[in-house]
């Protein structure tokens, strides 16, 4: 079945990863990709920003209450997490930091699997701790479908492995290749 959403989930050298998975895409994909990197930073718009000037595609930090709309990249915003409301919808809590992080990529993956099941796309790339890895699970059990990037060519290792561990994957690839994945899933 085709997919209705991709979340992507990153931390440390996220940007440089994102940038080469967008990069390796043809053009927009016909889902919404929602995007949650422990990137440091205060203001997402300047990340926002970086994304789109590298890629081409529409790129844009998620707000409260907004639809997700296929063709466009979401980014949660620092110090929120974002998460999948019943109706489709964004939500921004400040509720407690999960593994260490607010954003955290658990929270996102949790909600998204609950709303879209076996119609998500559950992306985890390079990062430095294993928030993700619980998330990849929920998805994994829902019956969407979980890429992980290989450990190997990570720029940080830790994150990929702790969802391999925890989660498995069904695809683990090196990074140029997820780009060729996502859009013949969503073919």
């Amino acid at each position: 079945m085709p997919p209705q959403a991709i979340v992507v989930g990153c931390s440390a050298g996220g940007l440089s990863a994102l940038h080469q998975l967008l990069g390796g895409l043809s053009g927009p994909l016909p889902v919404p990709m929602v995007v949650v990197c422990h990137s440091g930073s205060e203001d997402m718009r300047v990340f926002c920003e970086l994304l789109a000037s590298r890629s081409g595609l529409a790129v844009s930090e998620a707000e409260e209450r907004q639809q997700p709309e296929p063709h466009h990249i979401y980014v949660a915003p620092s110090g929120y997490h974002l998460l999948l409301e019943r109706t489709g919808r964004f939500a921004l809590s400040v509720d407690p930091r999960v593994a260490f992080s607010r954003p955290s990529i658990d929270v996102l993956f949790e909600s998204a699997a609950e709303v879209w099941g076996e119609h998500l796309i559950a992306l985890l790339l390079t990062g430095a701790n294993s928030d993700g890895a619980e998330g990849c699970v929920r998805v994994r059990r829902r019956g969407g479908t979980v890429i992980v990037q290989d450990p190997r060519t990570a720029q940080v290792p830790a994150m990929p492995s702790a969802a391999l561990q925890l989660a498995g994957a069904d695809h683990c690839l090196p990074l140029p290749e997820i780009s060729l994945l996502l859009e013949a899933l969503c073919s």
